[in-house]
């Protein structure tokens, strides 16, 4: 081979790798530039949170396809927390259970709804065919929170309030006492024991009882158990007139079983706003239970109650 050839093939060679070292090297600044560029790193980070917000986003949709499960939050408070539904069984009739609707003032009625929701987890089994029964512990969070410092389920211990702070958590964020903020004789102050309430600037002005009518609104409930304090009676409902005759009923069976006597209809003061008499002017078929004291949930007495209410219901 000629010397001028060699020659030629050593200068391509070496042009061949001057080429390539400039080629990396660009690459490397490259990517020195990227990791000092603080606006790219941020553009890539928000890209990783949108493509995963879009996976959650396509998981909600095939959520909402399915049914509710055994719990949803069907609003919130004024304070912006949830509340709750618990939810058992899968029939076309359901049967409504309520309580701390007058939240920290009597925290036992919500003591006593997740005790229920323990009895129910236990025995869902048992329900009938075509009965779902669902829980809301807490209706208004807000004043529960005020005595027990807690969001959800909590423990007798954890309430520490005197009978002034424990009657200030009656109502909700709002100061409204949401038991006279329904639709069934509303006026816009109600009576509590003789003493004057804010019963909100009209019926539903309240994103708590908002949230129960929409829940009720969305779903057959057909009959309803709403828990109080404290009188130690079962209570039949009527949005003016009498109470009909499955309202009685029902509270004839929980008064029987669980050793409450049966009231009648709650006449101690004229109420307005009720909840409960509103659930009947919906056609609901409803009862306030209203325990004897503001700190015993009386347990063994409401199980028995509610699951006399239940086998009333299978047959």
């Amino acid at each position: 081979m000629k010397k001028s050839n060699i020659l030629l093939i050593i200068v391509i060679v070496l042009l061949l790798a001057l080429i390539g070292y400039v080629v990396l090297s660009s690459a490397d600044d490259r990517e020195v530039d990227d990791v000092n560029n603080p606006d790219l790193i941020l553009d890539t980070v928000d890209n990783d949170i949108n493509d995963r917000a879009n996976v959650n986003d396509e998981n909600d949709e095939d959520d909402d396809s399915n049914n509710r499960g055994d719990r949803s939050v069907i609003g919130t408070s004024v304070n912006g927390n949830d509340i709750t539904a618990y939810h058992f069984g899968d029939g076309d009739e359901e049967l409504l259970l309520v309580a701390g609707i007058h939240g920290g003032y009597s925290w036992n009625t919500s003591l006593l709804a997740y005790d229920l929701i323990d009895y129910l987890e236990d025995s869902e089994g048992e329900l009938p065919d075509d009965l779902t029964v669902t829980v809301i512990p807490t209706l208004n969070p807000d004043g529960l929170q005020k005595v027990t410092g807690e969001i959800g389920i909590f423990q007798a211990r954890d309430v520490n309030a005197n009978d002034s702070e424990r009657s200030r958590a009656r109502f909700n964020a709002n100061n409204v006492d949401l038991n006279r903020n329904f639709a069934c004789d509303w006026q816009p102050e109600g009576i509590w024991a003789g003493t004057e309430v804010d019963a909100g600037s009209s019926a539903f002005s309240e994103p708590e009882a908002q949230a129960l009518r929409g829940y009720i609104n969305n779903n057959n409930v057909t009959e309803a158990i709403v828990y109080y304090a404290a009188a130690g009676g079962v209570y039949s409902s009527a949005c003016g007139g009498s109470a009909s005759a499955a309202s009685n009923n029902l509270m004839n069976v929980y008064a029987n079983a669980s050793g409450y006597p049966a009231e009648g209809q709650f006449d101690a003061y004229e109420l307005s706003g009720d909840a409960v008499n509103w659930m009947a002017r919906e056609g609901i078929n409803g009862i306030s239970v209203l325990l004897t004291n503001y700190s015993n949930p009386e347990t063994a007495q409401n199980r028995a109650g509610l699951q006399a209410i239940i086998d009333s219901l299978a047959n």
